[in-house]
């Protein structure tokens, strides 16, 4: 049965909705999620977690699951071909948590999920969003089944394609670049780092290689027009084009791939009355850096804060706090993204001008260490 009232009601259970909802549930309050898939997503997307959310996650005791069930890497480097242009380590930095876990998307949700379930929360499905009013103390969420739950806030944590976005009038303009992705798990016969993700910037273009918990590799890769259904062939041909020279790896599998286009967006703004945005709903990027899902992340726990302060005391303060240094974060991001890509992507005259000046620069450790934070989402520690 659908709840007739909860404090938040949460249109989304992606990793940022689920977050915000045990968030808010950690403090008591009553939330209701709603999301129009009928069960979780089961494939891998986002796959790394950056110190400075291992550290905000631990506000719920997700953390120490997370970290269990991923693999730990300290190192992030950007290569061409078997050269390290800028080594980045995570291990000297200021947190409980110097390093990254790579882990799939999947498993993050399944991890927020029970956590939400142990705070006496849970999922409603499949239920899609279709309406929104709101009104002086409160808004109404009108469902794809006719039932209306009223609410004092509302959360949009539904994705760049955002209902609730767009019914409370927020607009999220910006630019799809022409760029598209390929997004490919594989199992390789020995030849990639186990160690370190890999950023290579290669002639052919932009090729990230990060490993998983199990063992296979996640390749992104930067490319004109990306195929719908990847094969071994088309992996192992971004491999020999972009990846490391002398150790020749060898596709033996492809688990999972997909495409996508890249957009950069940030919404005008986060808040239109009871209604506030988070992760993907209110900014979308290159998967340069690995980013995206993190940022959501904190923009879930921070929101959840500031969501259990306007409730408890009736004071929205915070929430014009959060509406306004999430996005300055999401805009700083966004920029370090967008640098990444364009630097990937220079015209093939200028990559190795670009190359020489890597080199030059990652021997300092000035620079790895600012890149280590900025990666990190340490960016003023």
């Amino acid at each position: 049965m659908t709840p007739e009232r909860a404090d938040v009601v949460v249109v989304g259970a992606g990793p940022v909705g689920l977050a915000v909802a045990a968030g808010l549930r950690l403090q008591g309050h009553s939330v209701v999620v709603v999301d129009r898939q009928a069960e979780g997503a089961n494939t891998s997307r986002a796959c790394v977690i950056h110190p400075r959310t291992l550290e905000m996650l631990d506000q719920i005791g997700v953390t120490k699951r997370l970290v269990e069930l991923g693999l730990e890497l300290e190192d992030f480097a950007v290569r061409d071909g078997d050269r390290r242009l800028v080594p980045v380590g995570f291990g000297d930095l200021p947190t409980d948590y110097p390093f990254i876990v790579m882990l799939p998307q999947y498993l993050t949700e399944r991890i927020l999920l029970e956590r939400l379930e142990e705070l006496g929360g849970s999922v409603l499905r499949p239920y899609a969003a279709t309406g929104l009013t709101q009104t002086a103390d409160g808004a109404e969420v009108t469902l794809d089944s006719g039932d209306v739950i009223k609410a004092r806030y509302v959360v949009a944590a539904d994705g760049m394609n955002s209902t609730v976005r767009e019914l409370a009038g927020l607009r999220m303009p910006g630019n799809t670049l022409q760029l598209s992705c390929s997004l490919i798990d594989v199992r390789v016969d020995g030849g990639l780092p186990v160690d370190e993700v890999a950023l290579y910037f290669s002639h052919a273009g932009l090729l990230v290689v990060a490993p998983l918990p199990d063992g296979s590799f996640r390749l992104v890769a930067e490319v004109g027009d990306a195929p719908e259904h990847p094969d071994a062939a088309y992996a192992q041909q971004l491999l020999v084009g972009r990846g490391p020279r002398k150790s020749a790896p060898k596709v033996t599998e492809v688990i999972w791939g997909s495409r996508f286009r890249i957009h950069e967006r940030v919404a005008d703004e986060y808040r239109a009355g009871r209604v506030l945005l988070a992760g993907d709903a209110a900014h979308t990027h290159s998967p340069a850096g690995g980013q995206g899902m993190n940022l959501g992340l904190r923009d879930a726990m921070v929101l959840a804060d500031a969501l259990s302060v306007a409730l408890t005391r009736d004071d929205e303060s915070e929430l014009d706090a959060y509406a306004t240094n999430s996005r300055a974060e999401a805009v700083r991001v966004i920029g370090l993204a967008h640098r990444l890509t364009r630097l990937a992507n220079l015209p093939r005259p200028l990559r190795p001008v670009r190359k020489a000046i890597l080199g030059l620069a990652g021997r300092r450790e000035k620079v790895q260490v600012a890149f280590a934070k900025q990666l990190a989402g340490f960016p003023g520690r």
